[in-house]
C-alpha cells in the first residue's frame, strides 16, 4: 500500500460528505433533491468509499482524505495534518502526556539538527539509521564542516547534554520526555503509518542501576498498553523484539502490536533498554554513594502519529472513520430538524442541550448550518466517525425526547430530554466499551499457531492475522520466514492468548530444532 504522491487524490473538503448508499436510502431520497445550493450538495454528499473487501488501500486513503484527516505535501514522502487530523494526534498527545507525568516524567526539548561525529559514537545506531538518514550539508551558500543529520531519533543528542548534568547518584534517575519530528527517508510511505517526517514522543530516562532501567522499561510499556486499549480501544500483543528486530543500539525491545483489519500488524509503541551503551559512547558517568565513577544506565521509548492510522484501520468501517469516544475530537453533534413551522422553538432546544452537554464535559457541536439537508449531514458525520448523533425536531420536541444514533452500531434511540447528560454520557461509555470488544473478537478470530513453516504459510495465505510458532533463535530460521511467507517476526510475546489450542509451541517451524522462543508473525505495514 503506497501512499505517496504519485497516488494523489483531491482532498475532500469540509462539506463533501461520503458514504455507501443502499438501494433504500437512495429511495429515500427520491423526488426530495430540494432546490438551488442544497440540491446540488445533497447529490455531491453520496459519493461512495472504495469498500474494504475491494481494496483495503484505496479505502483507508479514500478515507483519511475524505476526513478531512490529512493532505499531500509538496515534499515527497510528507503530509500536511489538517485541523480535524492534528486534533486526533491532540488527543494522543494528552492521553499520553497525562500517563507520562503521572509517572513522574517531565516534558524538554532538543534541537532537530544532530552533528554526524554524535552519531558515529553508536556504532550499531548508526548503522541501523544511515541509510534513512537525510542530511544538511550546506548553509548560508556555505559548505558545513561537520554535516548535520535530521533526527531520526534523538538518543545521541540527547546523551551528549546527559554527559553534562549527570554528575553524581544525586542527579539521578532522570525522567525526560520530548513531543517532537523526525525524519526518516522511507522508500515507500503511506500517510501516518510511514512519512519521511512524522511527528512522535521520545522518552529518555537515566538510571543508577541495571534493574531500575529494566523496571522503566517494562513500566513505559504498561503505559502504551493502557493507552491504546483503554484511551484507542484497540487490543495489542505486548513482547520482546527478536535481536534482528531490536532498536539500533538497544541492548533489548519491547513492543505491542496491533491488527489491522486486514488482518495485518502495525507496532503501536515501542520501549528500549539500552543498558550502557550510549553512557559509554557518550560519557555518561556519575559517582556511586561509594564514591566510585560507573556509566548511567539507560532507557528510551517511543509512540508517533502512526497511531492514527491504528485508529483508521482497526475501527473505520465503509461509511467511513469510527471514533472511539475518548479521544474523538467531537464526541457528540446535535442536527436541528428544522421546518417552516416552530423552527425557533427547535433551535432553542438545541442551544439548550448544547450548553448542558457542554457544561457537562461532552465534546459537543451544534450544526444549525442553513442550506444543508439534514440527511446530508447526518452522512457527513458519519463518515468523520463522530460517536453520537442527536436530533432535535418538532415532533421530538412534543413528545419531550431526542433522537440518538451511534455510530459503531449505527442504531438509534431516544432520550428523554430532561434525561439527556446522563444518557449521552452512558452511552459514550457503552460506544467504546463495545468498540474495544470488537476489536479484541476480531484479534481472537485472527490469531492461530503453527507447528511448520508450511502451516503459517498456508493460514497467512486462508485467514491472515497472527500466527504464534516455535522459535529455535537461529536468525537464519527468522529471515527464511520473511524470505517465504513475507511475514516478520512481531514479537516474543509476555502472554499467550488461552484460545489458541497449541503452546508453547516444542519445535522450531523451519528447522525443526528445540524452540526456545514463541513469536507472533505477522505481515505488517
Amino acid at each position: 500500500m503506497d501512499g505517496t504522491q504519485d497516488n494523489r487524490q483531491a482532498a475532500t473538503g469540509p462539506r463533501e460528505a461520503t458514504k455507501v448508499v443502499t438501494g433504500k436510502e437512495a429511495g429515500a431520497d427520491k423526488g426530495k433533491s430540494g432546490k438551488g445550493k442544497e440540491g446540488k450538495e445533497s447529490k455531491e454528499a453520496v459519493q461512495a468509499i472504495t469498500p474494504q473487501a475491494v481494496d483495503f488501500s484505496r479505502w483507508y486513503l479514500d478515507v483519511i482524505q475524505k476526513a478531512d484527516l490529512m493532505d499531500y505535501a509538496p515534499v515527497r514522502g510528507c503530509i500536511v495534518f489538517k485541523p480535524e487530523g492534528y486534533a486526533l494526534w491532540e488527543a494522543c498527545q494528552a492521553g499520553l502526556d497525562r500517563r507520562f507525568k503521572e509517572t513522574g516524567h517531565r516534558n524538554a526539548y532538543f534541537p532537530t539538527l544532530i552533528p554526524a561525529s554524535f552519531l558515529e559514537k553508536e556504532k550499531e545506531h548508526v548503522e541501523g539509521f544511515n541509510p534513512e538518514l537525510p542530511w544538511v550539508t550546506e548553509a548560508g551558500g556555505e559548505k558545513l564542516e561537520e554535516p548535520l543529520a535530521l533526527r531520526p531519533t534523538s538518543e545521541t543528542i540527547i546523551g551528549s547534554m546527559y554527559a553534562q548534568w549527570i554528575h553524581s547518584y544525586r542527579d539521578l534517575p532522570v525522567l525526560i520526555n520530548q513531543w517532537a519530528n523526525v525524519f526518516r527517508w522511507e522508500k515507500r510511505t503511506l500517510p501516518f503509518l510511514r512519512t519521511t517526517e512524522f511527528l512522535w514522543q521520545e522518552g529518555h530516562t537515566a538510571h543508577a542501576t541495571e534493574e531500575e532501567a529494566r523496571a522503566e522499561t517494562m513500566r513505559m510499556l504498561g503505559v502504551y498498553t493502557d493507552f491504546v486499549q483503554n484511551d484507542l480501544a484497540i487490543p495489542v500483543f505486548r513482547g520482546q523484539k527478536t535481536p534482528s528486530e531490536k532498536f539500533a543500539g538497544a541492548v533489548e525491545t519491547y513492543s505491542i502490536e496491533a491488527m489491522m483489519k486486514d488482518g495485518k500488524a502495525v507496532q503501536a509503541g515501542t520501549s528500549h533498554y539500552l543498558g550502557t551503551n550510549f553512557a559509554e559512547s557518550f560519557g555518561i558517568r556519575f559517582l556511586d554513594q561509594d564514591n566510585q565513577l560507573r556509566p548511567v544506565h539507560t532507557t528510551s521509548w517511543g509512540a508517533s502519529t502512526r497511531l492514527l492510522g491504528c485508529i483508521v484501520m482497526v475501527h473505520g468501517d465503509d461509511r467511513g472513520l469510527v471514533l472511539p469516544p475518548k479521544i474523538a475530537p467531537t464526541q457528540v453533534v446535535i442536527i436541528p430538524i428544522l421546518g417552516a413551522q416552530e423552527r425557533e422553538a427547535v433551535l432553542n432546544a438545541a442551544h439548550q442541550l448544547y450548553d448542558q452537554l457542554r457544561a457537562a464535559g461532552v465534546r459537543v457541536k451544534l450544526d444549525d448550518r442553513e442550506g444543508f439537508r439534514p440527511g446530508w449531514k447526518f452522512n457527513e458525520y458519519e463518515m468523520r466517525g463522530v460517536p453520537l448523533r442527536i436530533e432535535v425536531g418538532p415532533r421530538d420536541l412534543a413528545a419531550g425526547v431526542v433522537t440518538v444514533g451511534r455510530r459503531d452500531t449505527l442504531e438509534k434511540g431516544q432520550l428523554a430530554l430532561n434525561a439527556v447528560t446522563t444518557g449521552v454520557k452512558a452511552m459514550l461509555e457503552e460506544v467504546q466499551a463495545n468498540l474495544f470488544r470488537k476489536a479484541q473478537q476480531f484479534q481472537a478470530e485472527h490469531t492461530s499457531d503453527a507447528e511448520t513453516l508450511a502451516d503459517l504459510e498456508q493460514l497467512l495465505e486462508t485467514k491472515g492475522g497472527f500466527v504464534l510458532a516455535g522459535w529455535c533463535g537461529e536468525a537464519a530460521c527468522e529471515a527464511k520466514v520473511k524470505e517465504q511467507t513475507k511475514a516478520t517476526s512481531r514479537n516474543m510475546p509476555l502472554e499467550i492468548p488461552g484460545h489458541l489450542s497449541v503452546h508453547p509451541h516444542a519445535h522450531c517451524l523451519v528447522c525443526g530444532r528445540p524452540a526456545i522462543h514463541q513469536v507472533w508473525f505477522a505481515r505488517a505495514y
